[in-house]
């Protein structure tokens, strides 16, 4: 197999996630300016592309070949016109962590090949672990030496809504000379990610069990086709406002003692023994992914079946509120409903970690982070998550820009398989909020009581607002013209416009969702 060869390859090898090779900083600056993003986005197409040229076959440290492709496969076949193909020039990331037994700093390093649909004068990541939310704990992401197309490079990094203090989450990496569109370019990102305790974020660690949870936990490629690059800034807020193509995951290497089990993203791909004595190596890969997540700890893995489908659950081998059987129960339950209503589940592993410190839920690419709590007690949150695999995981969408795109729609699948339609749809949002789904982050975090105001403006409300479509346009109506949205926008980032394309034969829904202000009047 391709990918466990060379997986395996780079780990024989390996020292750890840290190059040893010690590398300058200075770069030329970019012989033109940075492109802009343009202010409507073209709409996705499944025609071939033309191949800008062919580039050599890049290689590891280790010579291993690296590479991308594959397509999905899918639960169940359901829609009658087979799914969008994925970017066929998505980047192509390979990551690795190096996870001590204290979990305090985790040590990595990311090699990323890209080849953009437009020309740039820059790279652009995010460091989102330096948000507000998260930083708050002392957890923080630093990128310490950057090498693109074999030359150090020295970024400039934005604070973006990082607090003082704390590093930029904004990283502006120049280039030499401007890389024009189809060109390939690969970047090498050398990085420490210090975890702060008992965090209720995506990033962070159990000071109790030593369980750790890293999710969007790496300089993350901001690029969006057809627009450029993302650079929303952080907000105060709790809550995802992250922006990614999905990109080929070729390998994922986890380092971590060989006590701990580990759970990642994709496929797993065997373990090895590690750099260092009781270490072992972990390997994952992934197609196309928008996200990497990844858990260590002494953990209890369930598994469950669903047709092509693997649901993985792990939960704190000390005990947690419930058993991770019931879980993966109430998962494989949810996942059941959803398929019936949405189509094909979009990943072949689904990777569920219970938290100790996590709240409620976090979603990721084929992954969910939930709190130490009873689901069954819960009933909105399984299927909530879980309907973030279609709404964020196969349609993305700019969630600092768009939130509702996820957020809405997720509340309204969730209550859609709950039989909550008619209680959901009765939401009426408080005055401040009122009919304005479709702003930004940055909005609903300057309001008076956000966090409050941005769960009934945007979930709440948006779910109501789609329910009420749903009756003006016919149930039967909807739910086709939702699929097709689904299909028509798999494996993109999404937009307004793009609902509005997706249901302008049924004018009544986009009057609704006008009225609520999710499209412009």
């Amino acid at each position: 197999m391709r990918r466990l060869a060379g997986a395996l390859c780079a780990v024989a090898l390996l020292a750890g996630c840290m190059p040893e090779a010690s590398r300058s900083t200075s770069a030329p600056e970019p012989s033109e300016p940075p492109a802009s993003r343009s202010a409507e986005p073209v709409p996705p197409t499944n025609e071939p592309q033309p191949e800008p040229g062919e580039s050599p076959q890049q290689q590891d440290e280790n010579g291993c070949p690296t590479g991308g492709g594959g397509s999905l496969s899918t639960l169940v076949s359901y829609l009658d016109a087979a799914p969008s193909p994925a970017w066929k020039d998505r980047p192509v990331v390979r990551l690795c962590f190096d996870v001590p037994a204290d979990r305090r700093v985790v040590t990595g390093h990311e090699t990323v090949s890209f080849k953009p649909d437009r020309q740039t004068c820059e790279l652009v990541f995010r460091a989102w672990p330096n948000k507000p939310d998260s930083a708050v704990n002392g957890t923080k992401l630093e990128v310490k030496t950057v090498v693109v197309a074999g030359e150090p490079v020295t970024p400039r990094v934005e604070a973006a809504g990082a607090p003082k203090g704390v590093p930029g989450t904004l990283i502006r990496v120049p280039l030499a000379s401007c890389l024009k569109a189809g060109q390939p370019l690969t970047a090498d990102l050398d990085f420490t990610l210090t975890l702060g305790p008992d965090g209720d974020e995506r990033a962070s660690y159990s000071s109790e069990d030593k369980t750790a949870w890293l999710a969007t936990a790496f300089p993350l490629l901001a690029w969006e086709r057809d627009r450029g690059w993302a650079t929303e800034p952080a907000v105060n807020l709790f809550g995802e406002m992250t922006t990614s193509e999905e990109f080929d995951l070729e390998s994922l290497l986890v380092i971590a003692p060989s006590s701990d089990e580990v759970l990642g993203t994709g496929r797993s791909e065997g373990a090895v023994a590690g750099p260092r004595a009781g270490t072992t190596a972990h390997s994952f890969s992934a197609d196309a992914v928008r996200d990497v997540a990844v858990t260590v700890g002494e953990l209890t893995v369930v598994e469950r079946e669903v047709g092509d489908l693997t649901v993985h659950v792990g939960a704190p081998a000390a005990g947690s509120e419930v058993s991770p059987d019931v879980w993966a129960d109430e998962t494989v339950a949810t996942i059941r409903s959803l398929v019936s209503e949405l189509g094909d589940f979009p990943y072949d592993d689904l990777w569920v970690t219970i938290a100790p410190d996590v709240s409620s839920g976090i979603e990721l690419a084929g992954a969910i982070q939930f709190g130490d709590i009873d689901p069954r007690e819960y009933k909105a949150l399984v299927p909530h998550e879980v309907a973030h695999m279609w709404f964020y995981g196969l349609v993305g969408n700019d969630q600092a820009r768009d939130p509702w795109l996820d957020e809405a729609f997720a509340e309204y699948a969730e209550t859609l398989v709950n039989g909550q339609e008619s209680s959901a749809s009765s939401f009426v949002a408080p005055s401040a909020v009122r009919n304005q789904v479709g702003r930004p982050m940055a909005w609903y975090a300057a309001q008076p009581d956000s966090a409050d105001l941005y769960a009934a403006g945007v979930y709440r409300q948006g779910g109501a607002m789609l329910h009420k479509a749903r009756a003006a346009a016919g149930p039967e109506v909807f739910d086709r013209l939702l699929r097709e949205y689904i299909e028509t926008y798999a494996h993109t980032i999404a937009t307004p416009t793009s609902v509005a394309r997706a249901f302008a034969s049924a004018p009544a829904a986009l009057a609704v969702m006008r009225e609520y202000g999710a499209l412009p009047r």
